[in-house]
């Protein structure tokens, strides 16, 4: 498993950062970074659109939801039965965004790996996991914008994605119906609600966590990431509302 991990998505994306390094102009591993990561996102754009799209049709089918979970509240079999009953009816797969949230952790565990690595060795690369038609550069330089210190943590960066993720989350959450006021005294709490409310902070600051403590080349990637999801996000969701207007 690890073998295919170290092939199939740290190599490629060691390779490409490098590739990028030495046919982008001056020289710049940040822009490295951003063009590898919108490369990356562009590739999941199939995936990562299907995701959205099965948030927002489980939105619309909330009520319906709460309807059986009303009406099967004692009956814990029935009602599983009768949520995958009305699953099917309305062709809601409640999983079809699982795959979609773990490729990007599965992408940051790369980066985390290709930066941590590049970095014991001074941003020298000797070239074992390079691509024959990848040229080795030698030394790397690790200056963004000859200003931001890849090989250090950055706040700016961490702080930039942690508030672009908050946001992202938090429009999520108003498609979802989960963002209402919760009512911690009712006899049975919306735990979706809940548990949404918790990783509306529980997600950034883990991003403000990584941000603080390894290098910034890591944020860099997040950010751009971030960002991208945000931004695609929004066009699914206005594409929808023009669908639901017509």
């Amino acid at each position: 498993m690890l073998e295919l991990f170290h092939v199939a998505i740290y190599q490629p994306i060691y390779n490409s950062l490098i590739f990028f390094y030495n046919v982008l102009p001056g020289a710049d591993f940040g822009f490295a970074i951003i063009v590898t990561t919108l490369l990356l996102k562009f590739l999941m754009i199939p995936l990562s659109q299907k995701q959205i799209e099965s948030q927002r049709k489980m939105q619309l089918i909330q009520p319906k939801i709460k309807e059986l979970q009303a009406k099967y509240k004692d009956r814990k079999e029935e009602q599983t039965k009768a949520l995958l009953e009305l699953y099917k009816t309305e062709k809601v797969n409640p999983f079809a965004g699982c795959l979609p949230m773990l490729l990007p952790l599965i992408f940051l565990l790369a980066f985390y790996q290709v930066i941590i690595n590049i970095s014991k060795s001074h941003f020298t690369l000797h070239g074992a996991d390079l691509y024959t038609f990848v040229a080795n550069p030698g030394t790397v330089n690790h200056l963004f914008f000859s200003i931001v210190d890849l090989s250090q943590p950055s706040y700016v960066l961490a702080i930039l994605s942690a508030v672009v993720l908050y946001f992202q989350m938090k429009e999520m959450m108003a498609s979802q119906g989960t963002d209402k006021k919760i009512d911690w005294l009712a006899k049975e709490p919306d735990f979706t609600a809940i548990m949404s409310k918790q990783m509306l902070y529980v997600g950034p600051g883990m991003t403000l966590f990584i941000g603080f403590t390894f290098p910034a080349a890591l944020s860099l990637y997040w950010f751009v990431s971030t960002v991208f999801a945000y931004i695609q996000q929004k066009i699914v969701f206005l594409k929808a509302e023009k669908v639901k207007s017509v």
